[in-house]
């Protein structure tokens, strides 16, 4: 079972020394790669950055459509060369648990996601700022061909993460399929699909997702520390839960793909 200092103990292994020094790699190597010399991540820091203007559903909707078509086979090349690979898997899924999977991940969400990240509108953790140099640097050809490339890599099974358990009496099906109308809370696979597929614009791709990054995304969104959804739905949902709720769902869409061993039993 996940435990707080366990959360908080990969947490902080992802924010702290492991995740400058990839900031200090990627932005480095990236710069090299692609004929400039780059800006020291210090001077990134110290620079005041702007305030992340915030989407509306239309905004959102006239910003992916902006974007030029994706072709997945040149999106394997960005993901190789522009170091997503290191953190994100040679086919979208992360080597280790303090990333996420992106495989199967739908495009227009992985779009939205880069975008926030040059916008510095997700700004939650380090990861995020190592995202931000990274993003910084892509173009929108490069962001709709990588977002393209993830999204026909068939969803992770059975990736060895170990799965939270969530208290007794605490379903997660139930969550996902009726929500909780005592609560005000819609179901997830109202936004999500039954299957953990994704829907429209933001709302991501579930089914497969690496539990741990799947928890501290809740609890990011519970605490206010993320808020970069367009409506705000994932915040007030998320604000709704318990700790035993959202280890329960991180277990459930871990498990979801269809074939993987925790379906079958």
């Amino acid at each position: 079972m996940y435990t707080d200092p366990y959360l908080q103990e990969l947490t902080a292994a992802t924010d702290g020394w492991f995740a400058r020094g990839l900031t200090a790699l990627a932005v480095t190597a990236t710069g090299l790669l692609m004929g400039f010399a780059p800006v020291p991540a210090q001077a990134a820091d110290q620079a005041a950055a702007p305030a992340a203007k915030t989407w509306t559903p239309a905004s959102l909707r006239t910003a992916l459509a902006a974007l030029p078509p994706g072709e997945a086979e040149r999106g394997r090349v960005v993901n190789q060369q522009l170091f997503c690979a290191s953190c994100h898997g040679d086919t979208g899924v992360a080597p280790t648990q303090n990333w996420p999977h992106l495989a199967g991940q739908k495009a227009a969400y992985t779009a939205k996601m880069l975008l926030d990240y040059q916008s510095r509108l997700r700004a939650e953790n380090h990861g995020a700022a190592l995202m931000h140099d990274i993003a910084v640097m892509m173009t929108p050809q490069q962001i709709a061909d990588v977002s393209a490339f993830y999204a026909v890599q068939p969803a992770p099974r059975d990736d060895g993460t170990p799965r939270p358990v969530a208290a007794q009496g605490v379903s997660a099906e139930q969550l996902v399929r009726k929500g909780d109308p005592s609560r005000l809370l819609t179901p997830c696979a109202s936004c999500h699909g039954v299957q953990g597929q994704g829907g429209k614009l933001e709302a991501s791709a579930l089914a497969g997702q690496n539990p741990l990054y799947f928890t501290r995304t809740l609890l990011h969104y519970q605490s206010g520390q993320r808020a970069n959804d367009a409506a705000r739905g994932m915040s007030a949902f998320a604000k709704k839960l318990s700790r035993s709720e959202i280890d329960a769902l991180a277990a459930y869409y871990a498990d979801l793909p269809a074939g993987s061993s925790a379906s079958k039993k």
